[in-house]
């Protein structure tokens, strides 16, 4: 196995490394992003993977702020929880360790009265 370095790294430091979704995780993700589409709620979204956190955002419209943000944060694994679903305006709406139970809180946006008159 061959480790490609950047060009400025010694071979005694550790390359940075990225938080990203996991495929399992990006499934149930894009579950809940395909039904909010099909409903019209969403029209759009954006991945972002940096060192210390990695960020799903969902968007009403691509020229808008994102309506929510999905974020995975490793390092409160064992504090508040590694998901968090956060607002437009900074709000946290859920955090926990379990991704589908964090979900849970967008999921209750699609059910609607229905009107039977």
């Amino acid at each position: 196995m061959t480790m490609h370095l950047p060009p400025n790294a010694t071979p005694f430091e550790r390359p940075l490394e990225q938080v990203a979704f996991h495929r399992t995780e990006l499934s149930v993700i894009l579950s809940l992003y395909g039904r909010m589409v099909a409903a019209g709620e969403w029209r759009d979204y954006g991945i972002s993977h940096q060192r210390d956190v990695a960020v799903f955002s969902v968007f009403r419209r691509t020229a808008e702020v994102p309506l929510y943000r999905i974020e995975k944060r490793p390092k409160l694994r064992n504090k508040q929880g590694i998901y968090a679903v956060i607002g437009t305006g900074g709000q946290v709406l859920k955090r926990g360790s379990e991704l589908r139970a964090v979900l849970r809180v967008l999921e209750r946006k699609l059910i609607r009265a229905v009107d039977l008159d």
